[in-house]
């Protein structure tokens, strides 16, 4: 299917095989970088997972119509980058495991690297791969370039990492350092043969032809420039807006910005005149590497119902009416439908919108909160299972961080709300 091999590679030269994933960048790439540093030739390779363009128990989709149209766009604006570097990035749809052996065999590949993911069904896929490729005796090589602190820098051991986020946060600040971010590279030697491919349609994903009408006229601007002009926008002191960290999150979820890259563009920024926006994504970035270092150290806590805890009793069933009235948004409370339909229209809502909408229904719809986290995954540009799933947890009363399970009710937060909004 992928045609033949090619012949005659010097026995001197070494093939790393780059799978991209969740790191749609090049910029602070560290599977790029030492490929680039270890390796004489480089295959970048990214695969549509048809895993994730299906529905799941609560028959959403894993990936939304807008989020697919978004990673589209953002493995688009890499493959021609790579191109603009005389190099290429094949894209095949199909599962990771059947293809990327595949590819090794044709183009006599020695290793293959990835940036390794911490959440069960991501895991699942990458321990299928490197078994997969292990038979032809190919190493899967793992990185860690999602967080922005690297876990080898940590004060502490995965298995001694404070549950609570505020012990967490303030041992991390007072002793780790955050990496220098690498640099984007200038080249990136790849064989000049790589076989031509194509990104796939909306419709090779399996959205279907109505989905694509009522959405395929959205602008969804993916890719990583896109990400550093929304990160430049945020650090202006004069910004406005208010969606602050959700400004540029879908890039950091989907990889086209690093966090570390994130951290340090703050940091010489002038950002510094508004000290509470600086807190506040600092926050932000603090939170999403708790949430995948407590993956780590529990694996799965995030997708069971009740937690770690055993003696709370979250309800498994869904109440029907309840339910199909908050995800349509026809609950009748106009803060909750109006927060509900731009985040089904747009796929972006700030923080405290989604404080509201998850507290409204863990405390209003009687029903398993894991169908609204499901919710979430499908319409939010930027899901990414550790932080979306880590995040509703705490709403639901279960999360780690034993404090921040206690919250105000959702008639307080929606006051509040639009006291900031006023």
């Amino acid at each position: 299917m992928l045609g033949n091999a090619f012949r005659g590679k010097s026995m001197s030269k070494k093939v790393v095989l780059v799978w991209f994933r969740n790191d749609l960048r090049l910029h602070d790439n560290e599977v790029l970088s030492e490929a680039i540093n270890k390796s004489d030739l480089i295959i970048p390779v990214y695969c549509f997972d048809p895993r994730y363009f299906t529905k799941d128990q609560f028959q959403h989709y894993r990936t939304g119509i807008k989020r697919g149209k978004f990673l589209l766009e953002s493995v688009s604006y890499i493959k021609e980058q790579l191109q603009a570097m005389n190099s290429d990035l094949m894209v095949f749809v199909g599962k990771p495991e059947d293809l990327l052996p595949q590819l090794c065999s044709k183009y006599e590949v020695d290793e293959v690297y990835h940036h390794r993911e911490v959440a069960s069904r991501e895991t699942q896929i990458s321990e299928s791969v490197e078994s997969a490729l292990w038979k032809n005796k190919i190493n899967l090589r793992h990185f860690i370039g999602h967080t922005l602190y690297h876990k080898e820098d940590l004060p502490f051991p995965i298995k001694d990492i404070p549950d609570k986020f505020n012990i967490f946060r303030k041992k991390v600040e007072k002793e780790s350092t955050v990496r220098p971010s690498i640099s984007a590279p200038i080249s990136i030697p790849s064989p000049q043969h790589l076989e031509e491919t194509h990104l796939p349609s909306l419709e090779d994903l399996g959205y279907s032809s109505e989905d694509i009408e009522k959405w395929g006229s959205k602008e969804f601007e993916g890719g990583e420039r896109f990400g550093i002009k929304k990160l430049k926008k945020l650090l202006d002191p004069n910004y406005t807006g208010n969606e602050n960290f959700t400004l540029i999150s879908p890039y950091i979820a989907i990889g086209s910005l690093s966090p570390i890259y994130v951290y340090h563009e703050m940091n010489t920024s002038n950002l510094s005149q508004n000290k509470k926006r600086f807190e506040r994504l600092t926050s932000m970035l603090l939170w999403r590497d708790y949430f995948r270092f407590m993956l780590k150290k529990y694996p799965n806590v995030f997708f069971k119902l009740n937690g770690l805890d055993s003696e709370h009793l979250n309800p498994e069933h869904i109440e029907d009416g309840a339910v199909i009235n908050w995800e349509k948004g026809t609950t009748g409370d106009q803060e909750i439908d109006d927060n509900i339909r731009t985040l089904i229209e747009t796929g972006n809502i700030t923080y405290a919108e989604r404080r509201l909408l998850s507290k409204y229904f863990t405390q209003e719809t009687g029903s398993n909160w894991l169908f609204g986290a499901s919710f979430f995954e499908e319409h939010l540009l930027d899901f990414a299972p550790a932080t979306t799933y880590g995040f509703w947890s705490h709403m639901a009363g279960v999360g780690t961080s034993q404090k921040e399970n206690s919250c105000s009710d959702w008639q307080e937060l929606a006051k509040r709300l639009l006291v900031s909004k006023s």
